[in-house]
């Protein structure tokens, strides 16, 4: 049985080259269809080869758009640094929404390996899961799935390597907030 999940997509910077990063999960928070992320999750899935997880547009097989370049789990959930392929027509779009804002959400198709129903909530807990791909998406599940920091950096230099565009994107937004 296949299961998608649509939760928090904090995407911390969209670059000119299409390289986004944020949450594809949360853990702890109740969707709409009553699931619920539980930390160590994704152990399994993290250490699995990036190649074997798709990037995709919707949840639509046919519609890659992306590789994700690297995955893992922390203390709040899973972490996804991407790349939309801006040669795929699709990505352009993608790309091109995420930029303005417009599209807000990640969300993550997975096959159930143990789960929990709460007795007291009826809420299933997502103990281990299966993760085979995740997909930018319009309408997440989550009412919290939205991204909080879309950056736009003009081409970095060739140098820069990626930590220092995580935290460009993370000074910059920190900078833009206390400008209010």
């Amino acid at each position: 049985m296949r299961t998608y999940l649509t939760t928090e997509c904090a995407i911390k910077s969209l670059d000119e080259e299409g390289r986004f990063a944020g949450y594809a999960s949360v853990f702890g928070v109740v969707d709409h269809q009553r699931d619920m992320v539980m930390p160590g999750a994704f152990t399994e899935t993290a250490a699995q080869a990036l190649s074997e997880i798709k990037l995709l547009w919707q949840h639509q097989w046919a519609e890659p758009i992306g590789k994700i370049t690297r995955l893992f789990e922390d203390a709040r959930g899973l972490y996804i640094e991407g790349q939309l392929l801006l040669e795929v027509a699709r990505a352009r779009e993608a790309y091109a929404l995420m930029k303005e804002g417009v599209l807000r959400g990640l969300s993550i198709g997975y096959r159930p390996e143990k789960t929990r129903i709460d007795p007291d909530t009826g809420v299933r807990q997502l103990q281990r899961v299966s993760l085979f791909e995740i997909s930018i998406v319009t309408m997440p599940a989550n009412p919290d799935a939205q991204v909080s920091v879309v950056k736009h950096v003009s081409h970095p230099p060739a140098e820069q390597n990626d930590l220092a565009f995580l935290l460009t994107a993370l000074e910059r937004a920190a900078m833009t907030l206390r400008s209010y």
